[in-house]
Formats: C-alpha cells, sequence, structure tokens
C-alpha cells in the first residue's frame, strides 16, 4: 500500500473568482441557467455570492472566454447554447500550435482523418438522401466557382467535407470533421502546392456523391479513400 505524503492531502484555497465560476457554470450545468437566458447582474451576483465585483468579473470573463456566455457591452449577457462545435473551438489556439510546433503531428492528423472520414462515409451513405445528394452537387459547383483562387478554394472544399459529415445526424462527427479541416488547411496554406489538379479534386467529389446518392457505404468509402489518399500527397513540408 502506497502511503500518501502530507504534500497529497493539502487542501487548496480557489481563489474568489474560480469559485464564482464554478457556481456559474454549475448553474449552467443544471439548468438554473438555460441557452439564451439573460446572465444575473454582477451586483446579483455579488451579493448571492458574497463577493466583490473584480472576482464577479473575473469569473465572468472566463465563462465568455470558454464560450459558456456572451459578454455584450452596454447590454445584458446571455447563456451560450452548449454545442459540439462550441466544445471543439476550445482546442482551436493549442492544436494549431501543437501543429506548428511539431510538424510529424501532421501526419498523425492525417491518419485520424483517414479513419474517421471512412467511417463518415459509410455512415452517411446509409442515410443520404436526394436533398443532401443535390446540396453536396451544388457545393462542388461552388467550389468550382472558386478555381484560381486558393484560400477560397479549400474553404469550399471544407464545406464539402463539412456537409457529408452533416448526413451522418451526428454533431460530433460534423464539429470534429470541420475542426480537423480547418486545422489541416491553415496550417498548410502557405505550403499548399497548386499543380493543376483542382478539376481532378472536382470529378473526386462528384464520384464520392454518386455513390453516396446510390446508398452504397462500400463504394463510397473506397472513393473517399482514393481522394484522401491522392490529397495528402498534396501537401508537402518545407525542410527544416
Amino acid at each position: 500500500m502506497n502511503e500518501q505524503s502530507p504534500q497529497d492531502n493539502k487542501i487548496v484555497r480557489l481563489k474568489l473568482s474560480d469559485q464564482v465560476f464554478e457556481r456559474l457554470r454549475e448553474m449552467v450545468a443544471s439548468g438554473e441557467l438555460a441557452p439564451g437566458d439573460v446572465v444575473p447582474s454582477e451586483r446579483v451576483l455579488m451579493e448571492r455570492f458574497g463577493v466583490g465585483r473584480p472576482a464577479v468579473r473575473e469569473a465572468l470573463q472566463a465563462m465568455q472566454s470558454k464560450g459558456l456566455i456572451t459578454i455584450t457591452h452596454g447590454g445584458r449577457s446571455r447563456v451560450n447554447a452548449l454545442t459540439a462545435g462550441v466544445a471543439f473551438s476550445q482546442l482551436d489556439d493549442i492544436a494549431k500550435l501543437l501543429l506548428s510546433s511539431e510538424p510529424a503531428n501532421i501526419d498523425h492528423l492525417k491518419v485520424i482523418r483517414h479513419i474517421l472520414e471512412r467511417g463518415t462515409a459509410r455512415l452517411a451513405a446509409q442515410k443520404c438522401t436526394a436533398k443532401d445528394a443535390a446540396e453536396l452537387l451544388a457545393l462542388i459547383d461552388a467550389q468550382r466557382a472558386q478555381l484560381g483562387n486558393a484560400e477560397l478554394f479549400m474553404k469550399a472544399d471544407i464545406a464539402f467535407h463539412t456537409r457529408l459529415a452533416q448526413i451522418t445526424a451526428n454533431p460530433l462527427i460534423q464539429a470534429i470533421t470541420e475542426m480537423m479541416l480547418t486545422w489541416l488547411f491553415e496550417y498548410h496554406s502557405s505550403l499548399l502546392l497548386w499543380s493543376g489538379r483542382e478539376e481532378t479534386t472536382l470529378s473526386e467529389h462528384a464520384e464520392i456523391v454518386k455513390y453516396l446518392a446510390a446508398n452504397d457505404a462500400d463504394a463510397t468509402e473506397q472513393a473517399l479513400e482514393a481522394h484522401l489518399s491522392r490529397a495528402d500527397s498534396r501537401f508537402k513540408v518545407a525542410p527544416s
């Protein structure tokens, strides 16, 4: 049996603002403060928790930085709806730092993309409707309209893959896909090599939609994997 050191048993006193933050977070988690609700005024919170204005303000700023509320200057702050997008956006800065500080992680992210999008393709193929297929084809046309503009072409590419993920009716898959692609393309924005293969991308997207519309999970997954494998070859990291 391992004995705990005296240090392990010490009680850490939280800052007042941290305690107020935890109380506010509990109010949101319990539903006492629901999405769209107005956040109690600073004075009300000061009286309720028995703390000063600085602690309340710092706690509210922390709530906003985590996407839990929106503070409007000159107006009342409101509780945000908790979505997968809000949750994953909290990882954005750290993820970009991780990718830029350790370039090898980009290859790990590509592996995750293959695993995720292949599974997404199979699930989407089972659920794809005529409306879904039509909207994907419209996104391909929108992407074609951006030929010659690398940044907008990449954003249109993200929109296509995100809409494909939306067909799964799984908001976590959609949010993860959008964030993952944003990280990939932003990291490579200055390194992406445009070698006249944009039309190939468009034709591959059309091929994927063809199989989606036919609800053919095997063919959709194969078309998606072939598309990703070719796309990977477009990324080249500058030598260190």
